[in-house]
C-alpha cells in the first residue's frame, strides 16, 4: 500500500494530476450536491497552481497542490498525533512552502507531508516510523479504476437503490475519455441536472460532450 514509507506505487505529478481531476469528475457525477463531495479540484486556485481537496466532512483532509515545480501533498487526520512540522518537511523545496506553512493548511494541521520534483521524485521529510495515518489517505492515488469503483460503491450508494458503478465506466473517466451522456449515466442513473454536471465538468477541466444527443 502506498504511505510515506512506501511511495514507489505513486505516479508522477502529471499522472497524478489527470487522476485527481478524474476523481474529482467522478464525486461529481455521483453527487450533484457539492456539500456531499469527497474529493474536488480546482484548476486555477491560484497562479500557476492548481488545488485538489479530499474531504470526509468529519475533519480529516487532503490537499495537493500543483505548480510548474511539481506537486506537494499535506495530510490531515483527527485520529493521529501531528508530528513536529519541521521534521516532516525537512527538505521541502522552496516553492512549496507558502502552501505548507500559510492558509489554510497552516489551520488545518498536518500529520503527513510529501512532494514531488521531476529532479529527484516522490520524498517525504523525517518520518519515525509510527503509523502516520497516510495509508488512509493515499491509496487512492494507486490509479487503479477498482479502488475508486469499490469507494464510491459503499460511500454513495450504501442504503440505495442506485446500480453499483462498474470498473470499466470509472476506468473511461481514468482515461480521461469525453464524458457524455450515456456514459454520466453508466455512472449514476438518478443524473437529471445535464447543465449543472457540464458547468461542474467545465470548472474541473475534465471533458465532456454533455451538450451533445448520445
Amino acid at each position: 500500500m502506498i504511505s510515506t514509507l512506501d511511495l514507489t506505487r505513486l505516479p508522477d505529478a502529471a499522472t497524478l494530476q489527470r487522476l485527481c481531476q478524474s476523481l474529482a469528475a467522478l464525486d461529481a457525477i455521483n453527487s450533484p450536491d457539492p456539500e456531499f463531495r469527497y474529493y474536488t479540484y480546482n484548476p486555477v486556485w491560484d497562479v500557476q497552481e492548481a488545488l485538489f481537496e479530499m474531504s470526509d466532512g468529519e475533519g480529516d483532509q487532503m490537499l495537493v497542490l500543483f505548480r510548474p515545480e511539481g506537486c506537494c501533498i499535506n495530510g490531515f487526520l483527527s485520529e493521529y498525533n501531528q508530528a513536529e512540522k519541521g521534521q516532516v518537511t525537512r527538505g521541502l523545496p522552496e516553492a512549496f512552502e507558502e502552501f505548507i506553512f500559510g492558509e489554510p493548511v497552516a489551520s488545518i494541521g498536518t500529520t503527513f507531508c510529501i512532494w514531488y520534483t521531476p529532479a529527484h521524485g516522490w520524498q517525504t521529510g523525517v518520518v519515525d516510523g509510527e503509523d502516520d495515518g497516510s495509508e488512509e489517505l493515499l491509496y487512492i492515488f494507486d490509479n487503479d479504476p477498482e479502488t475508486y469503483a469499490d469507494w464510491a460503491n459503499e460511500y454513495y450508494l450504501d442504503e440505495t437503490e442506485r446500480e453499483p458503478l462498474a470498473t470499466e465506466a470509472v476506468a473511461a473517466v481514468y482515461q480521461h475519455e469525453p464524458l457524455t451522456k450515456t456514459a454520466a449515466l453508466a455512472l449514476n442513473n438518478e443524473l437529471t441536472d445535464w447543465p449543472q454536471l457540464a458547468a461542474d465538468l467545465m470548472a474541473i477541466g475534465y471533458p465532456q460532450e454533455l451538450s451533445e444527443v448520445n
